[in-house]
């Protein structure tokens, strides 16, 4: 479940959410590294409830090629992060001609320094995914967050059956992610993925006026989305 603040921490886990994301401005850019701030707070917020917030390291928006100033900020994040109470952390980068860029993602890898390391949705502009995670498994990642290379996970279940699969074979878990709607559970679940990810938010109506963004408000996390999603995941378990 992707969060951005404690109050989305706290619902999600009250809701059923096994594992959280922590990011900033994601309608906006799709995710970028939060303050170190938000992290210990959501940390703090979680202790003893047993769910995990992995939290999302990306300097900018825009595509995933990163020079060498940004691989290195990405690494101080990294470590910092983990610094503030996170489980795991959340990157991806890739070389220009649309390959995993092993030599940044080494980098990262090494700077969590044991702690989980999911690769996010940059895998979705890779050509071949699925052989794709056979150099993400030699890196050291733990998971793979994926729509399948489609805009939303649910065109692309058979992509994703393909990745659940090689996964299992590598010990990389696969998640589900991109435009979830709760109704796309159950088929997301069917594939054999071994999560289900997606934001269950809401907007909020709030005018910052000129200096504040506009009229545009902001998000929060929807408990009753997260219920219903939590109820949908449960139900097809018992199927």
């Amino acid at each position: 479940m992707a969060v951005q603040d404690v109050a989305g921490a706290r619902a999600a886990a009250a809701g059923g959410a096994d594992r959280l994301e922590l990011c900033a401005a994601l309608a906006g850019t799709g995710g970028l590294t939060p303050s170190t701030g938000m992290v210990a707070g959501v940390a703090d917020a979680l202790r003893g409830t047993g769910v995990g917030v992995h939290v999302l390291v990306r300097p900018r928006a825009g595509g995933f090629v990163f020079g060498t100033d940004e691989v290195d900020v990405q690494v101080r994040d990294v470590r910092a992060v983990l610094d503030a109470g996170a489980d795991g952390v959340v990157v991806g980068a890739l070389t220009a001609d649309g390959r995993v860029d092993a030599e940044a993602l080494a980098a990262l890898v090494a700077a969590a320094g044991g702690a989980d390391v999911t690769f996010h949705r940059a895998i979705d502009q890779v050509l071949d995914p699925v052989a794709a995670l056979d150099a993400l498994a030699g890196a050291g990642v733990r998971r793979v967050l994926t729509s399948g290379g489609a805009a939303r996970a649910g065109d692309a279940l058979d992509v994703l059956a393909a990745l659940a699969a090689r996964g299992g074979e590598l010990g990389v878990e696969v998640m589900a992610g991109g435009g979830v709607r709760v109704d796309d559970v159950p088929a997301l679940a069917a594939t054999g993925v071994h999560a289900v990810h997606l934001s269950a938010r809401r907007t909020v109506a709030a005018d910052g006026g000129p200096g504040g963004g506009g009229a545009h408000g902001y998000d929060v996390t929807d408990p009753d989305l997260v219920a219903a999603t939590r109820a949908a995941l449960d139900s097809g378990a018992d199927a």
